[in-house]
Parts: C-alpha cells; structure tokens; sequence
C-alpha cells in the first residue's frame, strides 16, 4: 500500500494547503453522526459473498449500505463476483473440470448462471447464483437500500466503466436522487475512476487505497473518497484526508475496509472515518452507533 501521513505532515498540510474546507463530507448519510456502515459484498459473514441473498441479509439486519465488485463474462454480461476467476466461490471445477484457471472472462453469462455460488458457503444457499449486475441492482432497489459499487479488474476488461454506467443508466440508477445519495463507484484503478468521472460527471467515485498525503490533490481533481485498508490509516490521516476538497465542492470522505470487530470500529470511529465497510455490519453498527 501507499504511505501514510503522520501527525506532523497533517499539522503542516493544515497551516499551509489552500484547498482547506471548513466541515467534513456533506455526502455522508447522517453528517456530524456516526460512520456510515457498508456490507462487505453484502452481509457476507452471513451468506454468501455478492449474492442476492448478502443483499437480503442486510437488509434483514437493517443495513442500507450494500458493496459489490463487477466483473465481465466472454460475451459481455457485467456480473458481481469478486475474484477473476470462478473457483472459489462456485463449482465452476465441477461443472466445467477441463476449463482451467476458470477465468470469469473465459465464460459466458449462460454458462456462469449454471454454476452454483452458494453451496461453498454452506448448504442452506446451495443452488444460490452468481448474479448480473441488473439483477443485483434490482435486489437493491427492491429492498431500498444503496450501493458501493466496485469496478473490480479493469484491466481485463477494456470499456467496462461505460458499459456500467450504460447498465446503471437502464435501470434507473442514474436519476438525481440515486445519483446524489444513493451511488458511489469505487476502484483501486486511477484510471477506471477518470473514465467513470469523465463519462458521467456527477456520479460520485472512491479511490481504494492509501495515497500519500502530497498526492491528495491530485485524487481529489476525479474522486470524492479516500478508501483505505484500516490497517493503513490513523487520525492524523483521516484528518488530511478531510482537509481536501474533492471533485464535487465538498470534502473528501474516507470509507475503510474491511473492519469487523467492535473494538476495531470504534478505534477507527475515533479516527473520525465517514464510513467504515464491514462483513458483519450488525457488529460495526452496535459498536459505533449503539443500535
């Protein structure tokens, strides 16, 4: 990972930058409360990782923020499944035994909706499918909630950030209220996040990672998060963070993945973090919000 500011390199960046904001991010769900949670693939200490069912879950536990990671199959369906390949949270070597390595990108949607996402998780999901990007979007608007969406590996697969904002596009989520709260489009790629920003403008867009603070300035010109691990991070960090302003007028914000236990969220909660991603978000939920 990057390297991380200290508390000295924060105090100075606060006396001297120029492109200091009076108030932390107006993006967040409940601004001066407590960090927004988000359900790491879904609930998936709960059901099995970026499917309908760790939507469910969330939502089951009242969780309005659900993250996914969308990858592209041979024919050119955009899917939500984390890994580039189909061996470990399918029976992709089952169905298919002479298809090695099981690349997403060397099958087909048809063939990819065969395979079985749930059963590696434990036999009540068994028969649970990898969903297409308009079916997990459905799911969560069914269920009201809202999206972190990760372009995962855009390097394998040439144009996908027009391709899912065209999908976005098609299935309502690019009006103005899901645009102005209910959508973020993240990506460890600099470059996916221009392409995303230079298309569609006006959707917000998180960089996953942990620049240094020198080159804060230039992430804010394209995004309105910093998303790091939380290993990464302390306050002074966060503080620099919030002290830019991203490419909306406002500060950037700061998510941080993937904490999961109630001692670490709230030490990262004092660290005064916008969001913190979870795979147990009824675990991060009670310990920094007390519900």
């Amino acid at each position: 990972m990057h390297a991380r500011a200290v508390a000295a390199t924060t105090t100075a960046l606060l006396a001297t930058t120029c492109l200091l904001v009076a108030a932390p991010g107006a993006w967040a769900d409940d601004l001066g409360g407590p960090p927004t949670v988000i359900a790491h693939r879904g609930a998936s200490a709960y059901a099995p990782e970026n499917t309908l069912a760790a939507i469910d879950k969330a939502a089951e536990l009242g969780i309005r923020w659900v993250e996914n990671d969308v990858q592209r199959t041979k024919d050119g369906e955009l899917v939500v499944i984390h890994d580039d390949n189909l061996k470990r949270t399918t029976d992709a070597e089952e169905v298919f035994p002479d298809r090695a390595p099981w690349k997403v990108k060397d099958f087909t949607a048809a063939e990819i909706a065969r395979l079985d996402a749930g059963s590696w998780f434990g036999p009540a999901y068994a028969g649970a499918r990898v969903p297409t990007l308009t079916q997990y979007l459905r799911r969560v608007e069914h269920n009201r909630q809202k999206l972190l969406l990760e372009i995962k590996n855009p390097e394998l697969y040439p144009g996908i950030e027009q391709q899912t904002l065209k999908v976005l596009a098609n299935q309502g989520w690019l009006d103005q209220l899901h645009v102005k709260s209910r959508l973020i489009v993240q990506s460890f790629s600099t470059d996916s996040l221009r392409a995303v920003h230079n298309l569609k403008p006006a959707v917000k867009t998180g960089f996953l990672g942990t620049p240094a603070v020198a080159d804060l300035p230039a992430y804010a010109a394209f995004a309105d998060q910093i998303n790091p691990s939380y290993g990464s991070i302390s306050a002074g960090y966060v503080a620099a963070v919030h002290a830019f302003t991203g490419v909306h007028g406002k500060a950037l914000e700061l998510f941080t993945w993937t904490v999961n236990d109630a001692a670490t969220a709230q030490r990262v909660a004092g660290y005064g973090v916008d969001g913190i991603i979870t795979n147990k978000p009824d675990v991060v939920r009670d310990a920094v919000q007390g519900d």
